[in-house]
């Protein structure tokens, strides 16, 4: 049933959908290691601005 579902909501981008879940940790790793660096180094840099 949900095999279904996903082949007609995602058609032609079903193979994009089987190589992330099979790589899924390291995609998940990659998208909050980007978020906390944003959040690092731009939250540093805008108390920095607004101290002046």
């Amino acid at each position: 049933m949900v095999d279904a579902l996903l082949d007609f909501m995602l058609g032609p981008m079903r193979v994009i959908g089987d190589v992330y879940f099979e790589y899924q940790i390291i995609f998940n790793s990659l998208v909050v290691g980007c978020a906390l660096y944003s959040i690092i180094f731009r939250g540093k840099g805008t108390q920095q601005s607004s101290a002046n």
